[in-house]
């Protein structure tokens, strides 16, 4: 039976092809959680105001791709320790969250995040938030597969956003 994961990790244009291509991933949408405005346009989360996070979400197989598998390709996308944002992007939609469906998701991600605490690969808290998942709405389909329609523009924000000193400085001492 097919289920849900849901990401928040900054910018949901750069979450996406880190799970893509995986075997049992069916598919993977960019989209908005929580907030307080039912059916949000992007013009509304880009300002910070609406309460909503820029997510995706992820519709997977556990028997092929365990939901553990899922976090493990989550936390090196992200800085950890950082609760208001991600690299340069600083508003409140960009902040990073595991967005639990269910208690087995729950347990799993916060003994990934203790985990990931206790490693010592960092030199401050693992604050990344373990929320339970609200109602998703999917973003404008201009959104969907972004790296893949707009890979120039795509690339400028990466770079831009910081995404990828995060993931030098945290992830490539391996």
């Amino acid at each position: 039976m097919l289920q849900k994961a849901t990401f928040a990790g900054g910018c949901f244009w750069c979450m996406v092809s880190p799970f893509e291509e995986q075997p049992g991933i069916h598919g993977i949408l960019s989209g908005y959680m929580g907030g307080h405005i039912e059916n949000p346009t992007y013009e509304q989360v880009l300002t910070g105001e609406s309460g909503h996070l820029e997510v995706v979400q992820i519709t997977f197989d556990p028997e092929i791709f365990p939901y553990e598998k899922l976090l493990e390709l989550y936390w090196p996308q992200i800085d950890p320790t950082d609760a208001t944002g991600q690299g340069n992007d600083r508003k409140s939609q960009y902040r990073a969250a595991i967005l639990y469906h269910n208690e087995e998701q729950k347990l799993l991600a916060l003994q990934s995040r203790e985990e990931l605490a206790k490693s010592g690969r960092f030199d401050k808290p693992v604050v990344t938030a373990i929320e339970e998942a609200s109602v998703f709405y999917p973003a404008e389909e201009y959104h969907q597969n972004y790296h893949k329609k707009n890979p120039a523009h795509y690339k400028e924000s990466r770079i831009y956003s910081g995404r990828e000193a995060i993931i030098e400085k945290y992830w490539t001492k391996d």
